[in-house]
């Protein structure tokens, strides 16, 4: 039971962007998301879009720092893996 979350390496709208997921529930993460201010907005299909200048707030509030192949086999794993076009 754990909220995790990838280095903001990812490129968009002018800023780097890390990626934070459940192994849970979809509910877990969203209410993590919820405690650290993160806008429902964020959330794309299976994960929350965290700005790097976020991260050390997640990361503060307890997500566990893991690579981007690592964050996808714990998402897959749990089940809540939902790729685009699905």
């Amino acid at each position: 039971m754990a909220i995790y979350i990838d280095p903001p390496t990812w490129p968009g709208h002018g800023r780097m962007w890390s990626h934070m997921v459940s192994d849970v529930s979809y509910e877990e993460l969203h209410a993590f998301a919820a405690r650290i201010g993160a806008p429902e907005r964020a959330f794309e299909r299976d994960h929350y879009d965290v700005p790097s200048h976020r991260y050390g707030d997640a990361v503060g509030a307890g997500a566990i720092e893991v690579g981007s192949k690592e964050l996808v086999r714990r998402l897959t794993e749990a089940g809540l893996r939902r790729p685009k076009g699905r």
